[in-house]
């Protein structure tokens, strides 16, 4: 199983106006962050977890040609906002493409694009099958996903378990039951913003000590904002098991 970091960043602590501060004015490309996601590879079939505004060129950075499914987090923009682009595998793949969400989010995505569920639709819209989840294991053909329900302040939200391998960002808490699902993997990607505090975000530190409680092999920090600091000198603090994702970042679990 192979996973390709699509993005690591956030629109969490970005200014509106160009920002000078070190890691934005960085020539480190692995301080080059788009909005967050990742790509699943298994049994060669690709799985994309969440369609942010930058879906469009991750795609084609990654020459992604097919994409079996997509499986939400949640319903923030920073999360939805490129799903329209799924049109291209629709033309490509002569099919819809399968949507995996639960309810509340399923709600918004309808919303947020109505224009793809209209009876008159235009053509050329994308073509969405939506697929409603609960906490439960799910299957997507061979694959078995199991949601990890956490809370990104007061908004719940769901990471995803797939065999050893831990997928959650957005959060800045998970109940002792729901971390009972997250033990015992090879890898946990987790959401690390800043060095501060934050209300919906676990920090730096609070995610370091989260991994020092579960205990993966490795992990990987993800959703970095730039307050957190340049990729080679936050890299220097921390455990020998975790990492800094970044960019095109590939790894095997």
């Amino acid at each position: 199983m192979k996973i390709t970091f699509l993005g690591t960043g956030t629109s969490q602590g970005v200014p509106l106006i160009a920002c000078d501060c070190k890691v934005c004015s960085s020539n480190d490309s692995k301080d080059k962050r788009l909005r967050t996601s990742i790509m699943l590879s298994k049994n060669n079939t690709n799985f994309v977890f969440d369609t942010g505004p930058d879906f469009r060129t991750q795609m084609l950075r990654e020459k992604v040609k097919d994409l079996r499914a997509v499986i939400f987090t949640h319903e923030h923009k920073d999360h939805i906002a490129g799903l329209d682009d799924v049109r291209a595998f629709n033309y490509i793949n002569k099919k819809k493409m399968d949507v995996y969400a639960e309810n509340r989010v399923i709600g918004a995505i309808k919303r947020e694009f109505a224009y793809a569920f209209s009876e008159n639709a235009y053509p050329g819209t994308p073509q969405i099958a939506l697929n409603e989840i609960e906490n439960n294991l799910f299957a997507i053909d061979d694959v078995e996903f199991l949601p990890i329900r956490a809370m990104h302040m007061k908004l719940p939200v769901f990471g995803y378990r797939i065999d050893n391998f831990v997928y959650l960002t957005d959060a800045n808490f998970i109940s002792h039951e729901e971390k009972n699902k997250m033990r015992n993997a090879d890898v946990i990607v987790i959401n690390a913003l800043r060095r501060e505090v934050h209300p919906s975000h676990f920090n730096l530190q609070e995610a370091i000590d989260l991994m020092l409680d579960l205990k993966p092999k490795k992990a990987y920090f993800t959703h970095i904002s730039h307050q957190l600091g340049l990729h080679q000198e936050v890299s220097l603090e921390l455990p020998d098991f975790i990492e800094i994702a970044y960019d095109g970042l590939q790894i095997e679990v």
